[in-house]
């Protein structure tokens, strides 16, 4: 998939998050090698660049208003695979789905993948990604066992866990330089399909309750949250647990014992473009919620599903960010437009559930038509400064960009997060204030002095680390 921009002319383009909610314009470079990523560095003037993969980061993280972006997706080969060892040497550029490609048919899954497998191998250690076995695997980074790093002063230096600059590089958005290549270790699977266990829970606390029981039991487990139930019913969810699956534990006539690690993927056709945006206001997304609740078995164990299916839910509907503008409107450079969806998530620390409940109640009785809400549990978080995971409870929904009043709610919300020491994650995030983010990171002290004596220029900067303070 090709990052999403909008051609200006032959210097600048349009560039946006997934949420398309904060477009700006840059200077767009695509180098096809260190040496070129190195000349766009040099050269990027006193706006200075930052790093862009596949365009999957919803805020402002990968945009340089008036500088410029370096489009990695050229820097796309795999370069090394020991398949005794389960380790992948990679070019930053490569994305998770050619690496799964490549991969599956040789017994072997990245270990931590996101809701979509369209993101570049240096867009997950930028944004340090996580999935839906964080308490049991963490975030990408800690599965990443040497990377090459392009920095400030146009030196390529090979970066090792456990070092100051490998902590800050994991989670740091691309701040610290320029991911070039990446070594993964793997992990060894026997067929390409995931065997599923669902269930419904009633409300937030025993949906709460069963992730928390699920932690003993499954390697991945997620809870698709109904955010417009109300009163006993606030926080009803239908939840998935799965693990992957063993061959010998097919079904004898299954198919998949002929091409047991067969690539499936599942996707739905997108949505022709006369279909109205408003398609789904409140009372359609209620409907639709009433549904998925009631359309689910109260509990079913044992089923097979491709793993594409369920690792990867945003994949299975196409452009599934584009909520179109009012007819006749075009999004301008430098303006927020009504169109696109304004993400949002947070965790949470263990201990601090009732500020849980507090903002999904809240959420609920604003009637938000979120088009997408799960809650999962985090284990132990990475070592990077502005690494988000942290042992708690995450929430991640998105919201219609012109929903009234969005802005000084979220605020509001923050302000809660932040009180019960949690943090907002800022791969998805375009709007939170620099000084509630200071409450929120205590170690960003930590990221900026790295960063001054790394960067004294600031030859990497984004829209992200301008709004911020980076």
């Amino acid at each position: 998939m090709a990052v999403e921009t909008h051609v200006l002319d032959d210097d600048c383009e349009t560039i946006t998050g997934w949420g398309r909610t904060a477009p700006t314009l840059a200077r767009v470079r695509r180098p096809r090698g260190r040496s070129e990523a190195a000349d766009a560095v040099r050269s990027s003037g006193a706006r200075g660049a930052i790093a862009r993969g596949l365009g999957r980061a919803y805020g402002d993280a990968a945009q340089n208003a008036g500088g410029t972006v370096l489009d990695m997706t050229g820097l796309d080969r795999i370069l090394a695979l020991d398949p005794t060892a389960g380790l992948v040497v990679c070019e930053a550029g490569v994305s998770l789905h050619r690496l799964t490609e490549t991969l599956l048919p040789l017994g072997w899954f990245v270990p931590v993948t996101p809701a979509t497998r369209y993101v570049t191998v240096g867009g997950a250690i930028g944004a340090d990604v996580h999935g839906t076995n964080h308490p049991a695997a963490g975030s990408f980074g800690r599965h990443v066992t040497a990377l090459e790093l392009l920095t400030a002063d146009g030196a390529v230096t090979t970066v090792r866990p456990g070092t100051p600059l490998f902590d800050a590089t994991t989670g740091g958005m691309g701040l610290t330089g320029v991911i070039l290549t990446a070594t993964l270790r793997l992990l060894p699977v026997e067929t390409s399909l995931m065997t599923v266990d669902t269930e419904r829970a009633p409300g937030l606390d025993e949906t709460m309750a069963r992730l928390a029981a699920a932690d003993r039991r499954y390697g991945y487990s997620v809870a698709r949250i109904d955010l417009l139930a109300r009163g006993a019913a606030t926080g009803r969810a239908v939840l998935a647990h799965g693990d992957h699956t063993p061959y010998d534990a097919l079904p004898r006539r299954h198919r998949a014992r002929r091409a047991p690690l067969a690539l499936r993927p599942a996707r739905l056709p997108a949505p022709p473009p006369y279909v109205p945006g408003g398609i789904l206001g409140r009372t359609a997304a209620g409907l639709l919620e009433e549904l998925r609740y009631r359309g689910t078995p109260r509990a079913r164990t044992g089923g097979l599903q491709p793993l594409t299916s369920f690792l990867h839910p945003h994949d299975g509907l196409p452009h599934r960010n584009r909520t179109p503008a009012r007819a006749g409107t075009v999004p301008r450079a430098w303006s927020v437009p009504r169109s696109g969806t304004v993400p949002y998530q947070f965790v949470v620390p263990y201990g601090q559930e009732e500020a849980l409940r507090k903002v999904v109640r809240r959420i609920a009785d604003r009637r938000c038509a979120a088009s997408w809400a799960v809650l999962q549990r985090f284990g132990a978080g990475g070592p990077g400064p502005l690494s988000f995971p942290l042992p708690g409870w995450t929430l991640a929904l998105d919201l219609p960009a012109g929903l009234p009043g969005l802005g000084a709610f979220l605020d509001a919300l923050d302000e809660q997060v932040a009180e019960a020491g949690g943090r907002v994650f800022l791969a998805r995030d375009s709007r939170v204030r620099p000084e509630t983010l200071a409450a929120m990171y205590p170690r960003l002290g930590e990221f900026r002095a790295l960063r001054a004596a790394l960067d004294p220029r600031s030859a990497f900067t984004s829209d992200l680390s301008r709004r911020l303070d980076l």
